[in-house]
């Protein structure tokens, strides 16, 4: 379970901001996660209190905002919604498609005290 080692690197950066901002508490976590990305939301919400635990991450409430996948078709030229990575082009039909949005995994923002 990868997730472990993401919510590790997560835990990480609030620790790391916690030393240049020099807050007591964080309320909130809120994560991006991106739908065509291999994290699982329901896995890292699962995983989150057992790194958390110890940490200056300890009791935050975990939000996690999913995103859509989107892909730009080098035959059309065009952006265009995708739900899978190897999705042909809904609009022409072409294969080539490169995912542009729809891997990441990142902090967005903390609310801390």
């Amino acid at each position: 379970m990868h997730e472990v080692s993401l919510i590790e690197s997560v835990v990480a950066i609030v620790a790391d901001e916690r030393r240049r901002q020099a807050f007591s508490r964080v309320r909130t976590i809120r994560l991006q996660v991106g739908a065509l990305g291999h994290a699982e939301p329901d896995a890292l919400r699962f995983c989150f209190d057992a790194v958390a635990s110890g940490t200056i991450a300890e009791g935050a409430e975990l939000i996690i905002e999913m995103t859509r996948g989107e892909g730009r078709c080098s035959d059309c030229r065009r952006v265009i919604a995708i739900d899978e990575r190897f999705a042909s082009c809904p609009l022409c039909g072409g294969f080539d498609v490169r995912m542009v949005v729809g891997d990441e995994l990142r902090v967005i923002d903390m609310e801390v005290e």
